[in-house]
């Protein structure tokens, strides 16, 4: 299956650039997760590299189909240079690898949720993961594999995790754009909420 982390990869270069940097975290019981690094102005992206090698099972199934269900990887985008960011590395690794760790699809609307600041000072410690598409294309394996989704994160403070389990990530999502929250500002504030 190492093939399509190669395309996965391909795919992340043809979106965002060259990686200037990439880590590597390995679990006990799990594959390698890799996170690469891409610059982009004043905006850093870090990419998972390594979730969508396998599909996603559901955790209610007694056996997993190794080449059918949903794959993806995870995009972070945040300003740069406001906050030492590069320590988000292994908390994202512990995301990519929590559907074979714990069981989980990862999907458009989710609370993906660490217990624990994404960086040094982050008031966030949840994030909330978006529709794919925009950013980096869906990558489409052969048949029957379903294909390869880029779905980004938006990092939450804790009061807005707790709001969006009562309202939903629809209503969230509408918030911040109401506000004209800055998604990508490692050290911004709690958007105002009811």
């Amino acid at each position: 299956m190492g093939e399509i982390l190669d395309l996965v990869e391909a795919r992340l270069r043809t979106a965002l650039g060259e990686p200037d940097a990439r880590a590597e975290v390995t679990f006990l019981g799990t594959d390698r997760i890799e996170v690469l690094r891409f610059l982009d102005g004043d905006v850093v992206r870090y990419a998972t590299l390594g979730m969508s090698d396998r599909p996603m099972a559901d955790p209610t199934s007694p056996l997993a189909d190794p080449v059918k269900g949903p794959r993806a990887e995870l995009v972070l985008s945040v300003r740069a240079g406001i906050a030492d960011t590069d320590q988000v590395l292994r908390p994202l690794a512990v995301l990519a690898a929590s559907p074979v760790v714990e069981g989980l699809i990862v999907a458009p609307g989710a609370s993906l949720d660490l217990g624990q600041p994404l960086w040094p000072g982050a008031p966030f410690t949840s994030v909330l993961v978006a529709e794919p598409g925009g950013l980096v294309e869906d990558l489409e394996l052969d048949a029957p594999m379903d294909p390869v989704c880029f779905l980004p994160l938006l990092p939450m403070t804790h009061n807005e995790a707790a709001w969006k389990r009562v309202r939903g990530a629809q209503e969230l999502q509408e918030r911040w754009l109401s506000q004209g929250t800055d998604l990508r500002d490692p050290l911004r504030a709690s958007v105002a909420l009811d």
